[in-house]
């Protein structure tokens, strides 16, 4: 048995590109926890999509130990990912930590996410240790970097800890403070057993893997355990540690965090924030985690009809891997059978369609994204509307209600100007600017969801020069003045293409969705109608003409009779087809619409 005194559990938070993966490798360098021939940049990120892309998306813990002052300590990190979208798995690792290392960038200084991630740290009463990383970069503004830390997070600028994760320098500071100010875990081994699950993933060969922080008692291989949530029993196969590849123990005590093997195949019975405990004599559960927002629905449809069970197959396992993400089935007059998906935010759904196609080889279809919305009926009712074809008729809605987020934007002075009046342009509400230094400012809006979703990030990238960072919250479900905008081809309503918006908006995008789709939807024998209503008021058409075929091309001389004939029997034909002609929209026109959906 390990006294609890000698374990320290912990993780690392900062915003995304600050060095929280670079300094994860250092710690395992440093602490023998991976060989040196073994030990590959971005060791925790081993997703290939991470490394693509150089951002961590899925939390992973690791277990080491260290030797300080002559006494051996089990350090359990919990790695965070750092993008907004992801916050949810900033939460969860929180949850099972005592400490956190707030990591700030030497030269980027004290960024959006950075405040945001500090706020949640000290809502779980954590000890944070703030750590200056990239100290040795040539424009390395530390001292600065230092007063900010103090001036918009409240810290001693001289607790501050000062390191270089690349180069290695003062790492081993940082390892002696998380032992010397994390205080050790609370917890009893003689108690019953209850241990928290916070993670899983699912294994084509063993399962799923259960990630655990055991909080009382101890659970041993071959034991019986139960799922508190879900009432199911299962037998524990393996049981061990992440170092950083799955080590396997004979048991798990108070106070430690590791991994459950329990055969189970079932994706269902594997609930994150779910409390186990033993068959017998079962403990109380433990808190759970608050149940993420999805505030972004968009619909995946099978490129090719067949594979739909495929898709299903796969977003069942991604779903086990990824529980922030939902889905159920539902089918389109345009795609045909496909599946509804939530997401924490844009991101989210960028990362989730390119982890399909390629870990699952799905081809995918998808609809443009929105975000949900509330509408109270004349009749009493309040519903939550996910997609647009569950909006009701305009005559039967009392009120429609927005989400309404509170946005943060991080930024050098020079550059409020600017993004004021990107905000305004999206009908934002200011609230306050804050100087965390004589050349930075934060900038507070509340903006709707909607607006932040589409290209927001995007347009403050461009107008901060790439310095601009931004993070939200959600305050609640605000009135205003939203209508559905349906697409009409041929007469016919494609439900794929609508889309909810304010109605100040909804001439500007109808336009632009017509004129979009008159460039990708190809040329038929008969006359092909596009356009953009709000109820059964067209609001933008565009036309898009029939092919001619020269049906006189055998007239060779004769009377003009002959050929007057043969064009009204060609006018009649093509009424006829204008009739019961079917237009083909090819996917790459849901594609443009998606892409015009949020020009501004």
């Amino acid at each position: 048995m390990l006294d609890l005194k000698y374990i320290r559990n912990f993780s690392i938070v900062a915003h995304i590109d600050h060095g929280k993966s670079t300094l994860a490798d250092r710690f395992l360098q440093l602490t023998g926890t991976v060989d040196q021939r073994e030990l590959t940049e971005q060791m925790l990120d081993d997703m290939a999509l991470e490394r693509a892309r150089g951002i961590t998306i899925k939390a992973r813990a690791v277990t080491m130990h260290y030797e300080h002052q002559g006494q051996m300590y089990e350090l359990n990190l919990i790695d965070t990912p750092g993008h907004v979208d992801f916050h949810y798995e900033v939460s969860r690792s929180l949850a099972c930590c005592e400490g956190a290392l707030l990591l700030v960038d030497a030269f980027q200084g004290v960024e959006a996410q950075t405040v945001a991630n500090a706020y949640a740290a000290m809502e779980h009463n954590l000890e944070i240790l703030p750590v200056v990383n990239k100290i040795d970069l040539t424009h390395a503004r530390t001292d600065e970097v230092c007063e900010e830390i103090e001036q918009s997070l409240g810290f001693d600028a001289a607790d501050v800890l000062r390191c270089s994760a690349k180069s290695g320098a003062g790492v081993d500071q940082v390892l002696a403070a998380v032992i010397d100010r994390i205080p050790p875990p609370e917890g009893d081994l003689r108690e019953r057993l209850q241990a928290m699950v916070f993670d899983s993933h699912y294994d084509e060969y063993r399962g799923a893997i259960t990630y655990i922080r055991v909080i009382n008692g101890s659970i041993r291989k071959g034991q019986k355990i139960k799922f508190l949530r879900t009432g199911s029993v299962h037998d524990v196969l393996e049981l061990g540690h992440f170092r950083p590849r799955r080590q396997p123990s004979q048991q798990l005590q108070a106070g430690q965090v590791g991994y459950l093997i329990c055969n189970i195949k079932e994706l269902g019975h594997v609930h994150i924030g779910d409390t186990v405990s033993t068959v017998e004599d079962s403990a109380l559960p433990l808190p759970g985690y608050e149940e993420p927002k999805r505030m972004v629905y968009c619909g995946l449809y099978p490129s090719d009809g067949e594979n739909f069970e495929e898709l299903r197959e796969a977003l069942q396992k991604l779903a086990i891997n990824d529980p922030s993400f939902e889905f159920q089935p539902e089918t389109s007059d345009a795609l045909g059978f496909g599946f509804r998906c939530g997401f924490l935010g844009l991101l989210h759904m960028e990362i989730i369609q390119q982890r399909l196609e390629q870990e699952s080889d799905v081809d995918l279809v998808q609809t443009a994204p929105n975000v949900t919305y509330e509408v109270d009926t004349q009749d009493g009712r309040r519903l939550t509307i996910h997609t647009p074809q569950d909006v009701p008729d305009a005559g039967e809605i009392e009120e429609f209600r927005q989400p309404v987020v509170r946005v943060s934007f991080v930024l050098p002075g020079d550059y409020i100007g600017p993004v004021m009046k990107l905000c305004e342009d999206r009908r934002g509400k200011y609230v306050r600017t804050e100087y965390l230094s004589p050349a930075r400012a934060m900038v507070v809006y509340d903006l709707a969801l909607a607006e932040v979703i589409y290209d927001l990030y995007d347009k403050l990238k461009s107008a901060t020069k790439g310095f601009g960072t931004m993070d939200y919250e959600l305050l609640g479900y605000f009135p205003a003045d939203l209508v559905r905008l349906d697409i009409l081809v041929g007469g016919n309503r494609v439900d794929a293409l609508s889309i909810i918006c304010d109605r100040a908006d909804a001439d500007r995008r109808g336009r632009a969705v017509v004129k979009k789709l008159r460039k990708e939807i190809n040329r038929h024998m008969f006359e092909v109608a596009l356009q953009a209503a709000i109820g059964s008021r067209v609001i933008a058409r565009e036309t898009i003409s029939a092919l001619r075929k020269n049906v006189t091309a055998k007239c060779y001389g004769g009377d003009i009779s002959r050929k007057k004939k043969l064009w009204a029997k060609q006018r009649e034909g093509k009424k006829r087809m204008k009739s019961v002609g079917s237009v083909d929209i090819p996917q790459k026109a849901f594609l443009a619409v998606l892409e015009s959906g949020g020009e501004k």
